[in-house]
């Protein structure tokens, strides 16, 4: 079993031996998927805009599901080195890469997390258990505490999980569901 450091670096790898094209064509496959999770009766979702550089899941694909349905889509950006800010996603809403790269709003509504009900969560593994390993940086660990009670943690992945993650520790936020390619998971 590795560390979630060692997971980190061995899926951020995995992610960089990926095509572009690859990483295209395993997004729309996740974003179908996500069709299959019992979500889609819910108003307020919460996604994370892709950073290119990591070679991430192509969220503009779920984005554009999550609109197609005419639910509302909230965005976050970094208030500082502890916090994330929620900005309602609109037609008006001016997107800008920050210094880490993520595309980040630059105007909008700030929406309160007590009232997203579905959180698609950054991750470069999970396992069968639903505990996940991030960046490492705390931002959605933190964020989902301040969610309501209910909310529902969607972790998406471009790999299927591992077996067990070690190193959990208490404040570590688990997920409601996790989705591949070519599968989802429920816990």
């Amino acid at each position: 079993m590795k560390t979630k450091k060692q997971l980190r670096i061995l899926y951020q790898n995995k992610r960089d031996k990926l095509s572009i094209n690859k990483i295209h064509n395993l997004s729309i496959a996740l974003s179908n998927k996500c069709l299959e999770i019992p979500i889609w009766n819910f108003e307020n979702f919460h996604i994370f805009l892709t950073i290119l550089t990591k070679k991430e899941i192509d969220t503009s694909i779920l984005l554009s599901v999550i609109m197609a349905k005419d639910k509302q889509a909230i965005i976050p950006r970094i208030v500082n080195s502890k916090k994330l800010e929620h900005v309602l996603l609109t037609d008006q809403t001016i997107l800008k890469n920050n210094v880490l790269e993520i595309p980040e709003p630059q105007n909008g509504i700030i929406i309160s997390p007590k009232i997203i009900d579905v959180v698609f969560v950054p991750l470069y593994i999970f396992d069968l258990n639903g505990n996940r390993v991030g960046y490492g940086k705390g931002y959605y660990d933190r964020f989902l505490k301040e969610c309501k009670k209910n909310i529902i943690k969607v972790g998406i992945s471009l790999f299927e999980p591992v077996t067990s993650i070690r190193e959990i520790k208490e404040h570590d936020v688990k997920l409601d569901y996790a989705v591949t390619p070519n599968s989802f998971f429920s816990f």
